[in-house]
């Protein structure tokens, strides 16, 4: 399944996604410091500078899915909570390019704030493209990252039957049973240890000319978390199109 990576921040997204088997075509990111974190890992790929300026048609029929965690300052507490009239609320724009794109899947991400802010408009946008929409509240330590940070996680499919044959991807709550329960550690799809919470040292508070690197991490997605949304995603995808 192939991905449009949206607010790509430094892949966090696709880092979860293309561990389960999915692969990344393209990257949206206007903040220079993560440009250049995506453009360290993935070299070969286009990365976007202006959602305004993305055309999706060029994406048209070349991409099943569309993500992004749209930014979430119009809804957060930190951001004033300011909704539509903060010039940030950039989830029209994401809408628009998911309109040019139309992929069988959309995931989006914002924080828990949007919920009696905006949720209830983005979930009408989707609708009313065709998509069937679920909504949940995961938080990063449903993977044993040591801390909440609850998130809204919304999942859209242009032909909702396979999910609703499962209740409504109610298997969600299985999120993390692939972890080791001793250790509390993750494992990717290869096996490989995949620790929830790695060592961020080298961002230390106090650093000024590092505090880029911690402001990128404090934004990312948790790829865990990614990667169990996306195992799902690809499952069902399997049963829809296997009827």
């Amino acid at each position: 399944m192939r991905v449009l990576d949206l607010f790509s921040g430094i892949g966090g997204f696709s880092i979860g996604l293309e561990s389960v088997g999915m692969e990344t075509v393209a990257f949206c990111e206007q903040n220079a410091f993560c440009q250049k974190i995506l453009a360290q890992h993935w070299p070969t790929l286009p990365i976007h500078s202006d959602i305004t300026e993305l055309n999706g048609y060029e994406y048209r029929g070349s991409v099943e899915l569309v993500c992004g965690g749209f930014p979430c300052q119009p809804f957060s507490v930190a951001g004033e909570q300011r909704g539509k009239e903060d010039d940030r609320a950039l989830w029209p724009e994401m809408l628009r390019v998911i309109r040019e794109v139309a992929p069988r899947w959309v995931i989006g991400e914002n924080v828990s704030g949007i919920i009696p802010m905006e949720l209830d408009t983005v979930l009408s946008d989707l609708e009313g493209e065709g998509y069937t929409c679920w909504t949940f509240v995961l938080p990063a330590c449903a993977v044993d990252a040591p801390h909440r940070r609850d998130r809204v996680w919304v999942v859209a499919n242009t032909n909702g039957s396979g999910l609703q044959r499962r209740e409504e991807a109610g298997n969600l709550g299985s999120i993390g049973s692939g972890r080791d329960e001793q250790s509390e550690r993750c494992f990717d799809n290869a096996g490989a240890v995949w620790l929830p919470e790695p060592d961020v040292g080298r961002v230390a508070d106090g650093v000024p000319n590092r505090s880029h690197r911690l402001k990128a991490l404090g934004n990312a997605v948790v790829p865990p978390l990614v990667a169990e949304i996306g195992r799902l995603v690809m499952q069902f995808d399997r049963e829809i199109i296997n009827g």
